[in-house]
């Protein structure tokens, strides 16, 4: 289970005009818990007008730099992206919730493996952190990264990246793409999508070669470059990506039937070995936001089915699960769901946080 606790911020770095990375100092006692693997994330927990927020953000530094640091990227509209780009300073606290995710790479030493790094935008960020575990633990292993952005000056990072271009010459292989700017190779001009990977497969990368591939940015970027790359013939096992933003989870709805409208169903929920009971109207709201309603303190931070904090296990009756970007088939048959995204179906729900 995730831990919370109110962290100083040791480090304020301004990376683009709209993005800054932030190093959290962790006490001593403390080391164990926020350990972390490349590619996963912390949560930030902050209230605005009364109203608690949280807010994901990936992991940018990898294990061996011995520091955990995230990347911010300025938001329109979003309240934490802009206090933490325009108000944050060093020495604050924050409430943090340990580190949690699964786009994860596992890493080995003895490994000779071929990677293809996706990224758009601020999806760099884990990407920068599986990039660094991979050149500095397996020696034998070669990258190939595409990066987009709209222009030179917001790729985040980009003095990072290419000191690391500069210092693993023979492994890393590292390819910008612009959409709002003029550049030298036609082929790199342009937003990362389904077109651009046709283009790149045999001349960048070649499908029968890569051993495994990693996207993150936009869901519209992320989801068509997936397809493009099984189309391509990738092995879909082989195939990994964290979304960042979700429109779907915002547009689609549950599915009520004629009787159920105007009705309510009985929810269970248990966590930390206590049971508290409450009614939901159908289609209402998703499980999660009905439980919080009733005080009860349930891990959860994307609510946009992707990071999975949410996860619990229906003992009892049926849900509609909305979105699921994050749980693995084997799960969902074994009962388990995204509460961010589940909403009750039958007349009785059990659920449990412990399981």
């Amino acid at each position: 289970m995730a831990a919370r606790h109110k962290l100083k911020i040791k480090n304020i770095t301004r990376e683009t005009e709209d993005c800054v990375s932030i190093v959290l100092d962790i006490p001593t006692e403390l080391n164990a818990v926020y350990q972390y693997k490349s590619g996963q994330f912390v949560t930030f927990c902050k209230e605005f007008n009364g109203e608690e927020l949280r807010r994901s953000y990936s992991i940018c530094s990898s294990p061996e730099e011995n520091e955990l640091r995230v990347a911010v990227k300025k938001v329109e509209d979003g309240r934490f992206s802009n206090y933490a780009n325009n108000e944050l300073k060093i020495g604050d606290e924050i409430d943090v919730i340990s580190p949690d995710g699964r786009f994860t790479p596992t890493i080995k030493s003895d490994q000779a493996k071929s990677y293809l790094l996706i990224a758009a935008g601020s999806g760099i960020t884990p990407i920068l952190s599986i990039l660094k575990s991979i050149l500095n633990n397996e020696s034998k292993s070669t990258v190939c990264l595409l990066y987009g952005n709209q222009r030179t000056e917001e790729i985040i990072f980009r003095e990072e990246i290419l000191n690391l271009k500069n210092k693993f010459l023979q492994k890393l292989h590292i390819h910008f793409l612009l959409s709002k700017e003029i550049t030298e190779e036609e082929n790199f001009y342009g937003r990362i999508n389904a077109e651009k990977i046709k283009i790149f497969n045999n001349i960048l990368f070649d499908a029968h070669s890569i051993d495994d591939v990693y996207i993150c940015g936009p869901e519209e970027m992320t989801l068509e470059v997936k397809s493009s790359l099984e189309e391509l013939g990738f092995d879909p096992n082989k195939i990994h990506f964290e979304l960042f933003g979700t429109s779907s989870a915002n547009q689609k709805k549950p599915v009520l039937k004629k009787e159920q409208i105007g009705q309510h169903a009985q929810i269970e929920v248990k966590l930390n070995g206590r049971t508290v009971s409450f009614d939901l109207d159908y289609g209402k709201q998703s499980i999660l936001d009905a439980a919080l309603k009733q005080n009860l303190a349930l891990p959860y931070a994307c609510k946009g089915g992707v990071c999975c904090t949410c996860k619990a296990k229906v003992l009892q009756g049926e849900v509609e699960m909305l979105v699921n970007y994050g749980l693995e088939e084997d799960e969902i048959k074994n009962g388990y769901v995204l509460t961010c995204q589940s909403y009750p179906k039958s007349k009785t729900v059990s659920i449990d946080y412990d399981v």
